[in-house]
């Protein structure tokens, strides 16, 4: 008998009168306005403006979505299109299904539609939400454990998550909650973009690809723990071959890029950052305002001395015309 386990929520959607409150869609909501902050406080403290991450999240967000259901859909094809599926499932995103591989490649693409109406550099605006999106990754995990899904072998640790529902081929018992293993993976990679970006000032996309090598890391190892179907190759299912490939673009952009382009970018949105012209030019007038007036003190001075030695003089000659007479 178990002593402890992660419980499984009985329900993954509450009811406000008609609206329905579901687990998953809340965390990935959660999950895209933390994104958005931060990414929005990284921005500004690299020289762009305010707002224009939520901006382009607009474009990124959407497309995001969309590349997220395909992926899951396409690699999953049988869960919607198989003899006694419903092809009208595959829409109901709010159920659970989202491939992160197609996620950051279609949310890519709506970033680079944003960026270019901007006139910013797509590389600068994804290490400013590398962070970002690892955090929320981290949350909308937990939607996972709304909808009992993503679960590992069978264990009996301590940690163990109980799943209690048997709908979809699922056995009631305790599993390995990969769930919160990626999530707490996802918090360490955020943490270490942001270290690494400090520390070496990545720039040029860099910061981007090492959240992404080091999600691969985790991701590949998370996934051989899960039981839900898959499709394999080798041996190995679809997710980890996709995550060893991941891993070695990311690594070689990485070491090209830093070749290639080193340092980071000196202006990442046009017009954002005030040139020091007009702060050169307030000093030089401070500057000059100071000169002019000591120039008229010192003028002044001149003056009133130059006043003095002709009142001496004065004085002198009417002294010595008294004398003579």
């Amino acid at each position: 008998m178990e002593l402890a386990f992660i419980p499984s929520p009985s329900r993954g959607v509450l009811y406000l009168g008609p609206i329905p409150l579901r687990g998953y869609a809340f965390c990935i909501i959660i999950g895209v306005f933390v994104a958005v902050w931060l990414g929005n406080k990284r921005w500004i403290a690299r020289g762009g403006r305010a707002g224009t991450v939520a901006d382009i999240a607009v474009w990124a967000v959407p497309f995001g979505l969309v590349g997220g259901r395909l992926y899951h859909v396409i690699t999953d094809y049988e869960l919607y299109f198989s003899e006694g599926r419903d092809w009208v499932d595959a829409f109901k995103i709010w159920e659970g299904g989202l491939g992160i591989w197609g996620a950051i490649a279609l949310g890519a693409l709506g970033a680079w539609i944003g960026c270019r109406r901007r006139g910013i550099p797509m590389p600068a605006y994804a290490d400013a939400v590398a962070p970002g999106i690892a955090f929320a990754q981290a949350i909308g995990r937990w939607g996972n454990w709304f909808n009992q899904e993503l679960y590992g072998k069978p264990t009996d640790l301590p940690w163990a998550l109980e799943i209690t529902s048997s709908s979809d081929g699922r056995v009631p018992g305790t599993y390995h909650p990969t769930f919160l293993y990626e999530s707490l993976w996802c918090i360490g990679v955020a943490f270490l973009v942001i270290w690494a970006d400090r520390r070496f000032r990545l720039g040029h996309g860099r910061a981007f690809a090492l959240y992404v090598a080091a999600y691969c890391t985790g991701r590949a190892w998370i996934e051989y723990m899960r039981v839900d179907d898959a499709h394999h190759i080798l041996g190995l299912r679809l997710n980890v071959w996709t995550a060893i490939l991941v891993f070695l673009l990311a690594v070689t952009y990485l070491v090209v890029s830093s070749k290639k382009r080193p340092g980071r970018e000196d202006v990442v949105e046009p017009g954002a950052v005030t040139s020091g012209d007009d702060a050169d030019d307030g000093e030089k007038s401070e500057d000059t305002g100071t000169s002019e007036a000591g120039t008229s003190v010192d003028a002044g001075k001149d003056a009133g001395n130059k006043d003095e030695a002709e009142a001496q003089a004065d004085a002198k000659d009417e002294a010595g015309s008294g004398k003579k007479t």
